[in-house]
């Protein structure tokens, strides 16, 4: 049973009225790392579908990260001293992790998917140690994320990460490894004991035997090597010949069609609209909906994704605020809507913090990936994110607290910029960062006593008091409010109502 029951009925029928501030902001929550005030209110009153359709094309347009000079290396390119060979392999590790994690935070869409399917098509660094091999299957994520989901399976199945990852270096042809075949079936197309058999398993493990060169070097790109693939005859899914890699993924995706459909389908519903997609109305005309798209596009990606982000369904009040933030979000939609300048520094350390509350990049906890959702949340996880984000907000207090005085500004809009009333600043501050802002008025009453520091005496609020022609309180001008600001977030970051998307 999840936090939320999904009471979503509205269809998938395009969304047809201008999109409201809260649904503009819903949409890049999203589909990426949310976005700042100005973004957001330049798209207010836009039209869904073209709102949508320009994320896509320039997602799909985006071109993959640039290749690394050592992106080919093996281990005889590296220092043969044990210490000064692993010191250079941390170093390059940490410089694309910070390439790839500022892709994720600033080209929305794109990286937003190749992270999701990093944790469907799961590998893990820890496993296969090859700086080149990370990057070949990072570059496979991003190529794919918005491509055709067949290809993508093909592809992905090759790379040496996962070679090494799901022991296709060991499948033999006289000794069959069955580990990738099972999860090729049971979490990467069709989803546990649907469609397949333990036979179909074994059958695909022979298909699949030969990509087993390793050379002697360590670390060097996986050859498929004929005298050792399974020559015989194989019947998989009822259809029998002399199979190899690419007839197991033709056989699969020819005879089970509809039930990959319907897995891919739902896996990104639950993603990016809701946890709980079990209920009939979703199941039998989001879901199906979904795969029928899904099918009649030959496994494109996009058009799939294209219905869903422009449906009723996605902009439904009922889909808003119900997904728990994982810990990339909280740190990067923050980042993001705050508009704070950040670092190097910052970015590495929402990495690092992301670790230690159970979100490892290139680590994904095991073959199945993060579950998402109640994962992120138990006891120890959520005072590390309480514990954490109050450090993040204070390290951006310490570099420049002008400019927490600058979002709540933005926040506030231009025309009271120079309000007395706190109300209107903290209003749109809860609005901008949470969701749905406060769910009752004694919790939004909280966030009022902790904006109202105690040393502001409550007769300097207000257009009434006014000493020397103007109000003893003014959002631009007051020394105090940088730090008035920082009070809420902080205060803000350890409600339930900040730790939804």
């Amino acid at each position: 049973m999840e936090y939320f029951v999904n009471c979503n009925t509205s269809t998938l029928a395009p969304y047809a009225n201008a999109l409201s501030k809260e649904q503009v902001e819903h949409l890049y929550r999203r589909l990426g790392f949310s976005a700042s005030v100005q973004l957001v209110n330049s798209q207010i009153g836009q039209n869904a579908g073209q709102l949508v359709d320009s994320l896509i094309n320039q997602a799909q347009n985006l071109p993959p990260i640039a290749a690394p000079v050592w992106a080919t290396w093996n281990n005889s390119n590296y220092p043969e001293d044990e210490d000064a060979r692993r010191t250079l392999m941390r170093t390059q590790r940490s410089e694309f992790s910070l390439t790839y994690t500022n892709s994720m935070l600033n080209n929305t869409l794109r990286d937003r998917l190749s992270f999701f399917w990093s944790n469907h098509f799961v590998t893990e660094l820890d496993v296969y140690e090859c700086n080149a091999f990370l990057y070949e299957y990072i570059n496979c994520l991003q190529r794919n994320a918005l491509g055709n989901f067949r290809t993508f399976v093909s592809e992905i199945g090759l790379t040496n990460a996962m070679l090494y990852y799901l022991d296709g270096v060991f499948n033999n042809g006289n000794n069959p490894n069955e580990n990738y075949s099972r999860e090729l079936y049971e979490l990467f197309t069709l989803g546990d004991e649907n469609g397949y058999t333990e036979e179909d398993i074994i059958e695909a493990a022979k298909a699949l035997t030969g990509y087993v060169e390793r050379g002697e070097l360590g670390c060097e790109a996986v050859l498929f090597n004929p005298e050792r693939h399974d020559a015989g005859s194989k019947t998989i899914m009822g259809q029998t010949g002399n199979w190899g890699y690419d007839d197991v993924i033709d056989i699969l995706f020819t005879q089970r069609s509809n039930e990959i459909a319907e897995f891919i389908s739902r896996k990104l519903y639950e993603f990016f609209v809701h946890p709980d997609s079990k209920e009939d109305f979703i199941n039998n005309t989001i879901i199906s909906g979904m795969a029928a798209t899904f099918v009649a596009n030959n496994f494109e990606i996009a058009p799939v994704l294209a219905q869903l982000f422009k449906s009723e369904h996605f902009f439904d009040d009922d889909a808003i605020g119900v997904i728990i933030k994982s810990p990339f979000d909280l740190y990067f939609n923050f980042i993001k809507e705050t508009n704070f300048s950040y670092t190097d520094t910052t970015i590495e350390t929402a990495v690092n913090y992301s670790d230690l509350l159970g979100q490892t990049l290139f680590d994904p906890v095991d073959v199945a990936g993060w579950q998402r959702d109640r994962q992120w949340i138990n006891t120890n996880f959520i005072i590390g994110r309480w514990l954490t984000l109050l450090d993040v907000i204070d390290g951006f207090y310490q570099a420049d607290e002008e400019q927490f005085r600058t979002f709540a500004m933005d926040a506030v809009g231009a025309a009271n910029s120079n309000t007395s009333n706190p109300e209107t600043v903290v209003r749109a501050i809860v609005e901008k960062i949470t969701p749905k802002g406060m769910y009752t008025e004694e919790e939004f009453n909280n966030c009022m006593s902790a904006f109202k520091i105690d040393d502001i005496p409550e007769i300097y609020y207000g257009p009434d008091y006014i000493d020397g022609g103007q109000s003893l309180w003014v959002l631009s001008i007051t020394p105090s409010v940088p730090n008035q600001v920082q009070l809420l977030l902080k205060h803000l970051s350890r409600q339930p109502e900040f730790q939804l998307k």
